[in-house]
């Protein structure tokens, strides 16, 4: 019987598509993902099937698409399904979890994981804030950045190198493979949590790009109509909304792409490792993120889209047994194709209610894949995706209104088509396609009949300073000199 793999997942949190050098941006320098370009195949139209965290990493674990999981937000993950992990875990591997997970709402659930290092983006308590206090850092009331109001300022961070999440990950990960159970082939989840907000590093990573040398934002002709419900949401309560200073935008981008030089440096750390230990080409390792980030682009930030920016995704694939080296894949995939890709890879085929296809068949052409479709939210908030090698249909219930954009290689989302009576049919098509997807899956609430449900628009409330981020951490009332009682109404909100 032939050698079964090791599997590594390597995952980040809000990395955009276009964010690796040798897939042809020429300012981000990303060695261990260019290795990875090199030796593996590159899915260069990757999609996150939910445009935030948890709805997408749900997805991710299930492979089954957020209409399915009903998990379609930051909300609860179901808590009675099988995950990727306890399946191969079923199958003999030796399963271990590194970083932020995101389950929600039971953060610290196995989930098919023999063991873990657990940590999240907040502020602890966790297996990295007990590490920090050990190495005498845990006075650092917010390890990865401050939020709030600084939650898209640029920031140095309060941690040296080597004590930083992101290192810690790398150490946890070498650590574990060094440690492990050789009788058994493994799976590994090495999760990061940067380049997430606040865009923080470390020096000398934190001094890697300058404020001159990125790009200006993307801002097309028109882009107020491509904003939706969620792009206005979101701008307001993460203080985006009142205006741009472009080189605080440039700043921004010079220290998003230094989190991902950093991350980037673990993975070539990983990659060394496998190599010296005779292991790297019989594991497959599959390195993406669970959604992108619009980064100034449109005057929008964050997620909460199904624009590139925002819900295309880097997905790189390494394992030469099925993968072929050095080739760039544009069929169209999402994260609910890690399963399959993982139980492929070992043998074993997924059960009929995932929805993936395993990616190695996708690059040969023994699956087609016509479409992929993406869910953000439900009911009056929903946004809706249809996306093929040629068009992306969206539709926004919030709105009451849809986009069809043509796919071109190398542009963002510019113009909608949506209205434009030469392709009248084709949003017709697509629309009537995406409704009739969900209804075939038994996902009745956004329809009526054969077309969109009309619900009550959310209130978006006139106050500029409405519902605005907190998430200051644990309560820092006993940081203040002794004898000194500030007003903490705002601190405790």
């Amino acid at each position: 019987m032939a050698k079964q793999p090791n599997i590594i997942f390597l995952m980040t949190d809000q990395q955009r598509f276009d964010t690796v050098g040798a897939l042809g941006n020429p300012i981000i320098q990303t060695p261990g993902l260019d290795r990875l370009v090199r030796e593996g195949t590159s899915f260069t139209s990757a999609y996150c099937p939910s445009a935030v965290c948890v709805a997408s990493r749900c997805s991710f674990l299930l492979g089954q698409w957020p209409h399915q999981t009903e998990c379609t937000s930051n909300s609860a993950m179901p808590q009675d399904r099988v995950s990727v992990m306890e399946l191969l875990n079923g199958a003999g591997y030796q399963t271990h979890g590194i970083g932020k997970m995101h389950f929600t709402p039971q953060g610290r659930k196995m989930w098919g994981f023999e063991t873990r290092d657990y940590s999240e983006e907040g502020p602890g308590p966790d297996d990295f804030t007990e590490f920090l206090g050990e190495n005498g850092y845990d006075h650092i009331v917010a390890p990865h950045g401050e939020r709030s109001e600084y939650y898209y300022i640029p920031q140095p961070s309060q941690l040296p190198a080597r004590l930083h999440h992101t290192q810690w990950v790398g150490d946890r990960t070498l650590q574990f493979m060094s440690q492990r159970d050789t009788s058994r082939p493994f799976l590994c989840w090495s999760s990061f949590i940067k380049p997430h907000p606040p865009f923080e590093s470390p020096v000398p990573w934190s001094r890697l790009y300058r404020t001159v040398e990125m790009p200006l934002p993307f801002l097309p002709s028109d882009y107020e109509h491509l904003h939706t419900y969620w792009n206005r949401h979101q701008n307001r309560y993460k203080y985006r909304d009142q205006g741009r200073d472009m080189n605080l935008l440039r700043t921004m981008r010079a220290a998003y792409y230094a989190a991902i030089s950093f991350i980037d440096y673990q993975v070539s750390r990983i990659l060394d490792y496998l190599e010296s230990e005779n292991e790297l080409d019989n594991t497959l390792i599959l390195y993406t993120s669970d959604h992108g980030e619009l980064l100034g682009d449109y005057d929008c930030y964050g997620k909460r889209s199904f624009l590139d920016a925002a819900a295309r995704i880097p997905l790189l694939v390494r394992y030469p047994e099925r993968f072929t080296a050095n080739v760039q894949c544009d069929i169209p995939t999402s994260l609910v194709d890690v399963l399959p890709t993982s139980l492929g890879a070992v043998g074993l085929s997924p059960e009929a209610e995932r929805s993936g296809v395993d990616l190695a068949d996708i690059a040969t052409g023994r699956a087609q894949r016509d479409a992929i479709v993406g869910q953000l939210g439900q009911e009056g908030t929903g946004l809706y995706m249809l996306l093929t090698d040629e068009y992306k249909y969206i539709y926004s219930a919030a709105d009451r209104q849809e986009w069809l954009f043509r796919r071109l290689p190398g542009r963002l989302d510019e113009r909608s088509l949506a209205g434009n009576p030469a392709y009248g049919r084709i949003l017709n098509d697509y629309r009537k396609r995406l409704i009739e997807w969900l209804r075939e899956d038994g996902y009745e609430l956004p329809l009526d009949g054969n077309k969109w449900r009309d619900f009550p628009p959310p209130v978006e409330l006139d106050n500029p300073d409405a519902g605005q981020l907190f998430q200051d951490g644990r309560s820092v009332s006993d940081q203040f000199p002794p004898g000194y009682s500030p007003n903490l109404d705002t601190l405790r909100r």
